[in-house]
């Protein structure tokens, strides 16, 4: 390190003052608190700012299969179900036509797991949680979720109108997910619940009696009684833990660069009511379904 250069002291006042003029001409004056703490401005959250995984790409990132109502067809690239068109529509904010939105497969577990991603963001009907937050950044919810009891139609599952009636019957839910906490946390059960790494793997076990229930997610409810195990009935909802909703977040890299642009995006789609639109189209109204205390 060189040593500083020692400047007449009379002529302090007018060195200082022709570099605060540079800086200010330079636009290099106070900044506004929002920036000074490292946020982003508008210019740099645009496609050509973003330091993506690909240069001039969005890296989206997604389970296989890819389960309905948040994917159509299995296809996350077609647009379809709610997850695709979100998305789409964040891309879209971030300045990224569809044709810049490349897809790829992750795991469920893994797109939380700590480590270094291989995406820019993941959407997964992933659950922000406290735990989660130490290993990867989540964006602002996108999807405010419950979750949900499906039984076979004459399991005795089925009759089950609050939690105690549930603490005796067989339950399973995909390994990793907030419906399987929701079994161990809220319900209890006295045998521990079965752990299945698909939801396909819980579905296929409640179909055969393995199970007597399964809770998955509540879009995932309605599509399972409604299209793929139909002589199964939702036997109802619970209630958000603590008052606070259960919310699905987009996930990014630990301290991605990218996280304040995505959580601008996704509030900014929920402020111009895209969202709703989006739930409307896609995803199934609860209204009818009865609250398990």
């Amino acid at each position: 390190m060189h040593p500083a250069r020692s400047v007449p002291r009379g002529t302090v006042p007018a060195v200082t003052a022709a570099l605060l003029a540079v800086a200010f001409a330079a636009g290099c004056g106070p900044q506004p608190e929002e920036e000074a703490a490292g946020r982003p401005s508008a210019s740099s959250c645009a496609a050509g700012g973003l330091d993506t995984e690909v240069s001039g790409k969005l890296t989206v990132a997604t389970d296989e299969p890819a389960y309905e109502p948040w994917f159509e067809d299995g296809r996350p690239a077609n647009g379809r179900g709610f997850e695709s068109a979100v998305a789409y529509a964040v891309a879209k904010r971030l300045g990224y036509d569809e044709g810049d939105v490349a897809w790829r497969t992750v795991p469920f577990n893994k797109a939380f797991a700590p480590g270094e991603k291989t995406f820019d963001f993941d959407i997964n009907q992933v659950s922000i949680s406290d735990e989660r937050r130490k290993a990867v950044d989540f964006s602002s919810g996108y999807y405010d979720v419950r979750q949900a009891v499906v039984a076979m139609k004459d399991s005795r599952a089925a009759g089950a109108t609050g939690i105690a009636d549930l603490r005796r019957v067989r339950l399973g839910a995909q390994v990793g997910t907030t419906s399987l906490d929701h079994i161990d946390d809220v319900v209890r059960p006295t045998r521990a619940p079965a752990a299945y790494a698909k939801n396909d793997q819980a579905k296929s076990a409640l179909r055969n009696g393995q199970v007597d229930a399964v809770v998955v997610d509540l879009p995932t409810a309605f599509y399972i009684t409604g299209a793929e195990v139909t002589d199964a009935r939702i036997v109802g909802q619970f209630e958000n833990r603590g008052g606070t909703p259960e919310q699905f977040g987009l996930v990014l890299d630990k301290g991605s660069a990218l996280t304040p642009c995505v959580t601008d995006a996704v509030d900014a789609l929920r402020e111009d009511g895209t969202l709703a639109a989006l739930e409307k189209r896609w995803l199934s109204d609860a209204v009818d379904v009865p609250v398990l205390r």
